[in-house]
């Protein structure tokens, strides 16, 4: 009796929230990045990730992991440090429509990458869904690169760093989906957080700034959404193919656009909208079967 595949809607849906999740983080630190450095920022977001997991793990009890385990999952801890370090560095120097532009070019990247490491078979739907939201991200950056300010003389690095990110992050989705199938999601989480704060900590140590009391609570709180956007995306990379929910990475920009609502009161414009409805497009095109 064959065993019926699981349907990729829940996978689809779990990949929405996990990026929602991690834009509201990516949120929370750029209000943070004023005050503090990033890599104070960034070992902080670990360190509390981990003793989160820590408790997980308490209360789960996985096991402890193999060898190849530590090996694969470490490798992912090393992408996952040059990912963060590499994308707020450009974020800093950038400015935000072009840093977003070039970020978005990760779902081309895992869908590559899902093809030559894990062998998936790319669907011309998929191709079609990352295209088309790809345009979208262009319509939103084309309304809003009039507005910007001229860039900044390290721009070339800021460049440089945002496509290394996009790259990194997306060698790790993969390298998750490859893990996600032999390794419990806590266990991935936990080398994921454990392994960026101890190689932070010398970096963090040596450029910390002192942190004001309100500050810690969001410094808690980028941690805390950190390890639950993170446990969200191991489960759904669990259920789906990488190449299926590749083009969900673009859903980050409609999270931007409500959070920019609500947060700061601001209004998107007719490119932003027309982009933002492309996006939504292309997304629904590639999760297709």
């Amino acid at each position: 009796m064959r065993i019926p595949s699981p349907s990729p809607a829940s996978a689809i849906l779990l990949a929405a929230l996990g990026i929602g999740l991690l834009s509201l983080m990516d949120a929370t630190i750029k209000g943070l990045s004023d005050r503090y450095g990033v890599t104070g920022i960034a070992f902080a977001r670990y360190v509390v990730g981990s003793l989160v997991m820590a408790g997980v793990l308490a209360v789960r009890r996985p096991g402890w992991p193999s060898a190849e385990t530590w090996r694969s999952n470490g490798l992912r801890a090393v992408l996952v440090v040059v990912t963060a370090v590499c994308f707020f560095h450009g974020l800093s120097v950038l400015p935000l429509a072009e840093a977003l532009a070039l970020s978005f070019l990760s779902p081309v990247f895992i869908a590559l990458f899902a093809a030559l490491l894990l062998r998936e078979r790319v669907r011309p739907p998929v191709w079609a869904g990352l295209v088309v939201g790809f345009a979208g991200v262009g319509i939103v950056v084309a309304g809003q690169v009039g507005t910007d300010a001229p860039r900044a003389a390290g721009s070339a690095w800021g460049i440089a760093a945002i496509l290394t990110s996009a790259l990194t992050y997306a060698l790790s989705m993969v390298l998750l989906r490859a893990r996600a199938r032999h390794d419990p999601v806590v266990t991935i989480v936990a080398i994921q957080n454990a392994g960026p704060a101890a190689m932070l900590a010398v970096p963090a140590a040596w450029t910390w700034v002192p942190v004001a009391a309100p500050d810690w609570a969001l410094l808690v709180l980028v941690g805390l959404l950190g390890v639950a956007g993170h446990l969200v995306l191991s489960r759904a990379y669990a259920k789906a193919e990488a190449s299926r929910l590749a083009a969900m990475e673009y859903t980050a920009l409609l999270w931007a656009i409500g959070l920019g609502y609500v947060a700061f009161g601001e209004v998107p414009g007719m490119a932003t909208l027309a982009g933002a409805g492309l996006i939504l497009a292309g997304s629904a095109l590639a999760a297709r079967r």
